[in-house]
């Protein structure tokens, strides 16, 4: 699959230099929300996994965020501080403690997506079905590659 041409040349370098702006511009986008609520770029990403996976560890918290076991527990002593999350105790594990989000404080940060969040509604519309396929496959890919050189950086 990996025939060398100008053009294929081409579309990795284009390929290349989109993923460096859509980072960018991905930082930049958490940068400002964070600011918003007081909050750093990584506390927001912090939110987003406990969102998404519901209450964590925090040895799950480091393994989902790549970040050092020690930066994890200054991390959610400053989100609990603040106010969105709470440490709980394992409802089986009574030795182990979860992380687990404040729905009414997450609230307060939705309003700040949603006009990003329709725009990428419509973006969806102008792709087929198969290629949304093929650029999720791809991102899923490229995600699983940069959790793993971020495992790397911070070991």
């Amino acid at each position: 699959m990996s025939e060398q041409t100008p053009r294929r040349a081409e579309a990795i370098a284009a390929l290349t230099a989109a993923g460096r702006d859509s980072s960018a511009a991905a930082v930049a986008f958490h940068t400002a929300v964070a600011a918003k609520q007081d909050l750093g770029a990584t506390e927001t990403k912090t939110l987003d996994l406990l969102q998404r996976h519901g209450a964590l560890t925090a040895k799950e918290l480091a393994e989902h965020s790549g970040l050092a076991p020690a930066s994890v527990t200054g991390l959610v002593d400053r989100l609990e501080r603040k106010g969105f999350v709470r440490r709980v105790k394992h409802p089986t594990d009574k030795r182990r403690v979860l992380v687990e989000p404040r729905p009414e404080k997450l609230a307060e940060l939705a309003p700040l997506f949603d006009d990003w969040s329709r725009e990428v509604r419509e973006l969806y519309e102008e792709f087929t079905t198969e290629e949304l396929e093929t650029i999720t496959r791809f991102l899923t890919a490229a995600t699983a590659r940069q959790r793993t050189a971020t495992a790397r950086l911070t070991r």
